[in-house]
C-alpha cells in the first residue's frame, strides 16, 4: 500500500509542478513585455527632458539676445517724428506727456528741440510709439 500512496503522490507532485511551471511561463512573459515596455517608456521620458531642457536654454539664450539687442540698439530721437506721432494720435502735448508719465511742458520743449529725453524716457516713448490711436487714448482716459 505505501508504494500506491507513494506513487500516488509523486504523480500529484509532479502535475502540480506541471501546471505551476505553465503558469509562472505565461507571468515571465508578461513580466518580460512590461520591463520592456517600461524601458522604452523611460527611455522616452529621458529623450523628452533633454529636448525640453534644450529647449528651455534656447529659449533663455534667446530671450537674452533680444533683451542685449534692445539694450544695445541706439534709441535715436526726433522732435519731429514725435510731433507727428502726437498729431496723428490727435492729443495734445499734455495728455501725450501723460500718456508717456512726463508734463505737457517737457513734451512741448522736446517737440521745440530745446531739451531732449533721457534714456528711460526714451524708452517710454518707444513704447508710446508701439501703441495704436485706440489704445492710447483709454490709456489717457484712465
Amino acid at each position: 500500500m505505501t508504494n500506491i500512496a507513494s506513487v500516488l503522490k509523486s504523480e500529484i507532485s509532479r502535475i502540480a509542478r506541471k501546471e505551476v511551471r505553465a503558469e509562472i511561463d505565461s507571468l515571465k512573459k508578461a513580466s518580460t513585455q512590461y520591463r520592456s515596455a517600461i524601458a522604452q517608456l523611460r527611455r522616452q521620458v529621458a529623450e523628452l527632458d533633454k529636448k525640453l531642457n534644450q529647449a528651455g536654454r534656447l529659449a533663455r539664450a534667446s530671450s537674452r539676445a533680444v533683451e542685449h539687442r534692445q539694450s544695445e540698439m541706439p534709441r535715436r530721437f526726433s522732435a519731429g517724428r514725435l510731433t507727428a506721432h502726437r498729431a496723428k494720435l490727435g492729443i495734445s502735448a499734455a495728455a501725450y506727456g501723460k500718456l508717456v508719465g512726463m508734463s505737457g511742458a517737457t513734451i512741448y520743449l522736446w517737440e521745440q528741440g530745446k531739451s531732449r529725453p533721457n534714456a528711460e524716457q526714451l524708452l517710454r516713448l518707444v513704447e508710446a510709439r508701439s501703441l495704436s490711436k485706440s489704445t492710447a487714448l483709454q490709456k489717457i482716459s484712465a
